[in-house]
């Protein structure tokens, strides 16, 4: 049996020797055709011809340099980032750092021309400097899972920028989606050398934090006691992060999941010592991008797989591992925990008016649900009459007769309805005016009806017309499926964006377009369903399965979302660059040249699943009180659930097939909706209203905010869909 400082000394020898061995197999190791005895001869001093010397010296050196120093940078700086956050799941990829960073290249790039690896580091550093001053700031409010769930509001935001400079600069993306993938390959040995001052001063900064931060961990209060100021701290700490992550996405672009790999690796080897941990951390981040990038050439030779895929598929799972884990749960606010807790309290009474203020009675009568206190003095039930009387009508619903059938219609979901589809008629009719034809909302009614000027007619009924009829469906689909998944998971932030959906969907679609002769990607729309069903699936099935509730399984999708992500980045740098930058508009969500062919079919589809939708929605509203008060009432929660998820997917899938993932229309759809209709039923017209009008309206702000260019649907979606995540986040901690 080791004591624990022989231990720690045989895991960093042992670490140690792991770099060493990584660093020479990865100068050894290459796509091409040089023997590694050539390789161990030129380094042993014999001559060899000019292929071998650019080969080693320019390709396989700088390579191994940079993905040695980059590790360390990143596994230290994720180290420092849960650390000081006291959270295992702080991570620069997740938490929106990495994004930051890619921010202030491209801007560098596309603004000041920058293109040396000194440039890269200036403007990186500043992007980073800003998210993680915004994730300090935000760090101290959210549990641990929440935190995650903010940060990716902030990358969203971030990335959704940089996305806009890209659409609007062909030659900047044609850089940007290499980059972008975390590659090492030709990085020079000018820009390894520009960052390493950046990365030295970083790790100093590291090394002497150690103390404080230790106390740090115990608390703000024990750190003053001990004579440590905790502001100084952050600060200090802010500026190591800052400094490391900004010299990495200089060199090697956005490589996430290396922190948080590389941090759960030290805190489960090491324990609770800081600087050892660091330490480790760094180790073990230089051995797995080593490892990453060998395998990343030798895997698909002649050609080089993604060195950021290879680090998603391993941190993946580790993500999901940690927010699974006990010390995430002790400060999760995670809503599974919360409702087990109450079931250990007894099941509390459900608010009369939600479940229809009406239960059945005997010999079929309906009663209204007792009170505590008529259950305590429960007069003798009366014997059954041979009629049974009427059943009451639900308070806050009037009802509507039509011959021989009713319905119940509660005044102010109707009344919500026919506001949210008023401000949708008038999205449509500026959707309609908008742009630079100069044409009036009367011009273009009177285009519409087929009258006017010529052009003008062409305009809106061969163009305009269209391609609002598709953002119409897919706004109204992608509402409707985040309103049925936030009631089946009841979780506002329980959307098909949010837990991979829309990316398995995007991967069906891509891959079906990619492996066939077809025109475009929009004739394999009928995939997008398929691709979202098997992702759907993953992430229930990882996180325990249909009836998961909480934030654990929304990280889940948000890993699965991540991973994603990185193969649809990958299948892009493997297009040439004109399908490229079309698939890309695309895959971040985009109306340009969409029309009826894509839009009817998808419009049927919702035409028959929204009549489903309406038949679950009252057992959905009676298991928000729990499975046994909906078998109580006769529903078989199993089956709904299953048919609720999928009546969802597929909507998703559908959508995602007209006008790709267009983000966060899902969560804010239903949101807004209920928030307008109240808490009592779920929003399910409202909610497909709302998508409808803010994809209209999204668009018709990237139509007509740049002259001369066009921001996609998706781009201004994400910027204003980040900062819509974290005030939803905001408002359901008051609350």
């Amino acid at each position: 049996m080791f004591t624990q400082p022989r231990a720690s000394r045989l895991v960093f020898g042992l670490c140690a020797a792991a770099v060493a061995a990584l660093g020479a197999v990865s100068v050894l190791t290459g796509a091409g055709r040089v023997a590694p005895g050539q390789v161990v001869d030129y380094l042993l001093g014999a001559r060899g011809d000019h292929h071998l010397e650019m080969v080693v010296t320019t390709l396989r050196v700088p390579r191994t340099l940079a993905a040695l120093v980059v590790g360390a940078a990143l596994g230290v700086s994720g180290m420092l980032l849960q650390t000081v956050t006291r959270n295992p799941l702080a991570e620069t990829g997740l938490l929106g750092v990495n994004s930051g960073a890619a921010l202030g290249v491209v801007v560098g790039i596309v603004y000041a021309g920058a293109q040396t690896g000194g440039a890269y580091l200036v403007w990186a550093l500043g992007g980073a400097l800003a998210a993680t001053g915004a994730v300090l700031l935000i760090g101290s409010r959210f549990s641990p899972l929440k935190l995650v769930l903010a940060g990716a509001a902030l990358s969203a935001t971030l990335t959704g920028i940089t996305s806009a400079m890209l659409v609007a600069d062909p030659v900047t993306f044609d850089q940007y989606r290499f980059w972008v993938l975390g590659s090492l390959a030709g990085v020079p040995m000018e820009r390894v050398l520009s960052v390493s001052p950046a990365i030295l001063a970083g790790l100093v900064i590291a090394a002497f934090s150690a103390r404080p931060l230790a106390a740090l961990a115990l608390g703000d209060d024990t750190a003053v006691t001990l004579g440590h100021r905790p502001g100084r701290t952050r600060i200090t700490v802010t500026v190591a992060v800052t400094l490391l992550s900004a010299a990495a996405v200089a060199v090697a672009g956005p490589i996430g999941f290396l922190g948080l790999l590389s941090g759960y690796l030290a805190r489960t080897v090491i324990g609770a010592g800081i600087g050892p941990r660091i330490v480790l951390s760094g180790l073990t981040g230089a051995a797995v991008l080593l490892g990453a990038d060998v395998l990343a050439r030798v895997i698909m030779r002649p050609y080089e797989a993604p060195v950021s895929l290879l680090v998603a598929v391993l941190g993946g799972p580790v993500l999901i591992v940690v927010a699974r884990s006990r010390a995430v749960a002790a400060g999760a606010g995670d809503l599974s925990a919360v409702k087990a807790a109450r079931g250990a309290r007894g099941i509390t009474r459900a608010p009369a008016r939600l479940l229809g203020a009406f239960v059945t009675g005997p010999g079929g009568r309906a009663e209204p649900v007792p009170s505590s206190a008529s259950r305590t003095a429960r007069a003798p039930v009366p014997a059954p009459s041979p009629v049974p009387p009427p059943r009451p009508v639900p308070s806050g619903s009037l009802p509507v007769r039509l011959g021989a059938c009713s319905i119940l219609l509660p005044p102010r979901s109707a009344l919500v309805a026919a506001v949210l589809a008023a401000l949708a008629g008038a999205a449509t009719v500026v959707a309609l005016t908008a742009g630079q034809s100069g044409m009036s909302a009367s011009q273009a009614l009177a285009a519409l009806r087929g009258l006017g000027e010529g052009g003008h007619v062409l305009l809106v009924q061969e163009i305009r017309l269209p391609r609002i009829v598709a953002g119409l469906v897919a706004g109204a689909a992608l509402g409707l499926s985040g309103c049925l998944t936030q009631a089946l998971a009841r979780n506002p932030l329980a959307t098909p964006d949010m837990l991979g959906i829309n990316q398995g969907a995007v991967i069906a679609i891509m891959l079906g377009g990619l492996t066939s002769s077809a025109a475009t990607l929009f004739e394999h729309w009928w995939t997008g369903p398929l691709g979202a069903l098997v992702a759907a699936v993953v992430v229930f099935a990882v996180s325990g399965g249909i009836g998961t509730q909480g934030y654990r399984f929304i990280v889940t999708g948000l890993a699965i979302t991540t991973l994603a992500g990185a193969l649809v980045q990958s299948l892009l740098a493997w297009r040439g660059l004109g399908s490229a930058t079309a698939i890309y508009s695309w895959t971040i969500g985009s109306l340009a040249g969409r029309g009826y062919p894509v839009a009817l079919p998808v419009a049927v589809g919702l035409a028959a699943l929204f009549p489903l939708a309406l038949a679950v929605a009252r057992p959905l509203t009676v298991l928000r009180f729990g499975d046994d008060v909906g078998a109580g009432l006769g529903v078989r929660p199993a089956v709904i659930r299953l048919l609720t998820l999928a009546l969802a997917v597929t909507l998703a899938g559908l959508a995602i097939g007209v006008g790709g993932p267009v983000a966060f229309v899902a969560l804010a759809a239903p949101v807004i909706a209920a928030r307008l209709s109240g808490p009592a039923r779920i929003p399910l017209v409202g909610s497909l209203i709302t998508g409808a009008a803010l994809t209209v309206a999204a668009d018709t702000a990237g139509r007509v905010l740049i002259d001369g260019a066009e921001i996609p649907v998706g781009v201004v979606t994400s910027i204003l869909g980040g900062p819509f995540l974290l005030w939803t986040l905001l408002s359901n901690r008051r609350s």
